[in-house]
């Protein structure tokens, strides 16, 4: 059976992504219950089941307010605190849900015990992938509860997988994260196409996500730490960085640092 993806947009710049098949749905990462519930009833969906990927509250504000309506589990970091009944899931658990059986990966880094979930897709959908705010399109989370080491390993699992597969990030930041790109790799015509397509996009009230895995692994910084053009731009940031062959850990270090002084 066909699987429809839909954005739902919440606060200034978040998604609940819905899954939906035929009468049921399952959205991720809920910080906000009214875009979802304006699509249950809108489509007179059954919300089946929640998953979620870390407990920041953008994510999880709106459980409370959804529970009334839930006919079916909520899935959620067991290394995270979520108030309410939970399924608690860790790396290599399965949360199956609309038959499918997502798998869950640990993804520490933005926080400490974040986890993202995967599903490899079937003849008729491409894989999707849940990264929270763990990977964006062009950028990654901040830092809040995770070293650069742990960020490295969980995107380093992601940009592992399929490169169809259909990255759904919590965030519309792809724009502000494109430009962060071009300074760190000005001359790339990679990220270049990507952010005219996206301001197209934009202009339209039209999301950029989802992106690739294919594509973020050409454009997105935090992914390519080991590229000698990316090093050299961090090194040219931070001279203390080894001159030849720096850790990507150390190299996505002075990235991230560098992000976050971005304006």
């Amino acid at each position: 059976m066909r699987t429809e993806l839909i954005p739902l947009p919440a606060f200034e710049d978040n998604y609940v992504w819905m899954l939906v098949r035929g009468g049921e749905a399952l959205v991720v990462d809920p910080g906000d219950a009214a875009p979802v519930l304006a699509a249950l009833d809108a489509r007179a969906l059954r919300l089946v089941g929640i998953l979620v990927t870390h407990h920041h509250g953008d994510h999880v504000g709106g459980l409370d307010a959804l529970r009334p309506r839930l006919q079916g589990p909520v899935f959620a970091p067991a290394r995270e605190r979520i108030a309410g009944e939970v399924t608690p899931v860790r790396d290599g658990d399965r949360a199956t849900l609309l038959g499918i059986d997502f798998e869950v990966l640990d993804v520490p880094g933005h926080t400490a015990g974040h986890v993202a979930y995967y599903w490899p897709g079937d003849g008729a959908d491409a894989p999707i992938l849940f990264c929270g705010d763990t990977l964006f399109s062009a950028g990654c989370g901040r830092l809040f509860e995770g070293t650069p080491a742990q960020m490295h390993a969980s995107l380093g699992k992601l940009s592992a997988l399929p490169g169809g597969t259909r990255v759904c990030c919590a965030h519309e930041y792809t724009l502000s994260n494109l430009r962060f790109a071009q300074a760190v790799e000005p001359d790339s015509v990679d990220i270049a196409d990507y952010r005219s397509r996206c301001e197209a996009k934009r202009r339209h009230g039209e999301p950029t996500l989802p992106s690739t895995i294919e594509l973020e692994r050409h454009v997105n910084p935090f992914l390519r730490c080991a590229v000698p053009a990316v090093a050299q731009a961090a090194r040219t940031r931070d001279p203390g960085l080894p001159k030849a062959d720096p850790a990507a850990a150390d190299v996505l270090a002075v990235l991230r640092e560098w992000k976050n002084q971005f304006r």
